[in-house]
């Protein structure tokens, strides 16, 4: 039996001498980039090439043209996911998004009918994209803030260490952001802290207590509560109800 090295060599000999050769990683990264811009002109006429199988350098998963397709669905449903919530995009409505089209992707029966939905999804993601620049224009100051925010949310995080962080009276900072972003700082922050939790609950194992500790609750019984009052359920019932294991 061959090993996982003498495979890998076998494959990428059988792909040189099929001129299978993949996109590069810059490319691919423009490409998801012009999604997470909300770049509308860039992506039609994408599919426009995709649609005319003008699109050399997929990698081929799958022997049968259709699962071979599919399969590249599941992947790109899961890039675009993460480039948008990089991008501004709720994770909730990313995840969401993502779920709804790789269950209609289950349903297509050709390779025409999956070649639309890539389409249809790539464009849905980059509208809603541009929509969210063009409605939100935001400070360079809270850019900054939402940013920290994002990246500390396994901390306790005060007003007080955001006006440090960027450099603000932390009294204006506090005004500035609500009249920017519609709530107080320390609601934000709740409101990303139970959608990282939601997340959590969602896609992995962590236990409720786990997750209480890694976003930096001061209890258990306190995210719990908090958690409910954000989104109508406990932790336990989000859970029982959103799980991956319930996808279907």
């Amino acid at each position: 039996m061959m090993n996982s090295e003498s495979k890998l060599e076998r494959f990428l000999f059988e792909q040189r001498e099929n001129d299978q050769i993949h996109k590069s990683y810059e490319e691919e990264l423009e490409f998801y980039e012009m999604v997470k811009n909300g770049d509308v002109k860039a992506i039609e006429q994408y599919t426009i090439l995709y649609m005319t199988n003008d699109m050399s350098g997929f990698g081929v998963l799958s022997k049968d043209p259709l699962r071979n397709l599919v399969y590249h669905f599941i992947v790109l449903a899961a890039m675009l996911t993460r480039f948008c919530i990089e991008g501004g995009m709720s994770p909730e409505t990313s995840y969401s998004l993502s779920d709804l089209y790789i269950q209609e992707a289950d349903h297509c029966h050709n390779v025409k009918e999956i070649q639309t939905l890539h389409c249809k999804m790539v464009m849905d993601y980059t509208v809603r994209m541009q929509r969210l620049h063009t409605d939100k224009i935001f400070s360079k100051q809270i850019v900054k803030c939402n940013d920290f925010i994002g990246k500390s949310l396994h901390q306790h995080i005060t007003i007080k260490e955001l006006a440090v962080q960027i450099g603000m009276n932390e009294s204006y900072l506090s005004k500035l952001f609500i009249k920017e972003m519609g709530v107080s700082v320390s609601e934000y922050i709740r409101q990303m802290k139970i959608e990282a939790a939601s997340n959590m609950l969602k896609y992995s194992d962590y236990t409720c207590s786990e997750i209480s500790q890694y976003l930096a609750f001061s209890s258990q019984s306190h995210f719990i509560k908090v958690y409910k009052e954000h989104t109508g359920l406990t932790p336990r019932e989000y859970r029982n109800k959103y799980y991956r294991h319930n996808w279907s």
